[in-house]
């Protein structure tokens, strides 16, 4: 509908870029004499909390071979809202010269600003497995830590991203008696300061512009002042700013790239015919 097709896998890049934050995170068993006996790596997934607890559901005593394995995380994408306070002027482009050509640029307009919220949930057995991980993850949002995510290579667009923490919630999970724990949830809400690029477009840059001014004359060949305005360098390769003089002083504009040092001659040629 709006033109051709095009995907530059944004939101898989989030969601990556957010798991890379919790992926290395682990828990120490310690004896009574506080001697360190076993260290855990936490496992993290991509899926909806429902999914774990459903399987712990299926074995709640956790001893079947194929029984998942607490702790353990999970985090899923949960809403994503448009951001007016991060809004910048629509018209606005960035561009980057293609270095295969000199003479053609890449643009793109500048994005369109998002909220993504992330709940990431930690499953534990016992409420000290449970601190431990909390207590390796808060200290880093104060209330926010930045990371980069390269979106758009082809551009070299790398964004530091803000990932707020908005929210931890406890949520006790257990049937039968109250001393039999099913699984102990830490609900951590965050938000992820995103932003959403629309297509590349490939252009040729311009290398003169030609403005006609009408006079109301009463010839019957209208004329009027014509204002030609083209990049200038003088010959050493220095930018010619040259308002008033003629672009006769530039370098040929053919020689002009786009990643070159300029300036602009403007000419303003009067009694011009103009049709």
């Amino acid at each position: 509908m709006f033109g051709s097709q095009y995907y530059h896998g944004t939101i898989r890049k989030y969601v990556i870029a957010f798991g890379n934050l919790f992926n290395d995170i682990y828990v120490q068993r310690l004896d009574s004499n506080g001697t360190r006996i076993q260290t855990l790596a936490v496992p993290l997934a991509y899926g909806p909390k429902e999914k774990w607890l459903v399987r712990l559901a299926q074995d709640p005593n956790l001893d079947q071979d194929v029984a998942i394995t607490l702790p353990r995380m999970g985090f899923e994408i949960q809403s994503m809202a448009y951001a007016p306070q991060r809004k910048l002027s629509s018209t606005l482009k960035n561009v980057k010269l293609k270095t295969s050509d000199l003479d053609r640029v890449d643009t793109q307009y500048v994005p369109v600003p998002y909220d993504i919220i992330m709940l990431l949930s930690v499953f534990v057995r016992n409420a000290d497995d449970g601190a431990q991980i909390i207590e390796q993850i808060i200290p880093y949002f104060r209330p926010e830590f930045e990371t980069n995510v390269r979106l758009i290579p082809e551009m070299d667009v790398v964004v530091d991203t803000p990932v707020v923490l908005q929210d931890v919630a406890i949520e006790d999970t257990y049937e039968g008696d109250f001393d039999t724990r099913r699984a102990l949830i830490y609900n951590l809400t965050f938000s992820m300061k995103a932003y959403f690029y629309g297509p590349v477009s490939h252009s040729g840059i311009i290398k003169r512009a030609i403005t006609d001014i009408h006079l109301d004359t009463p010839a019957d060949t209208p004329v009027g002042e014509r204002i030609t305005v083209t990049p200038a360098q003088y010959a050493n390769g220095a930018p010619l700013y040259s308002p008033s003089a003629n672009a006769s002083l530039s370098v040929n504009i053919n020689t002009i790239s786009a990643n070159s040092d300029y300036g602009f001659a403007v000419n303003i040629n009067s009694d011009v015919p103009i049709t």
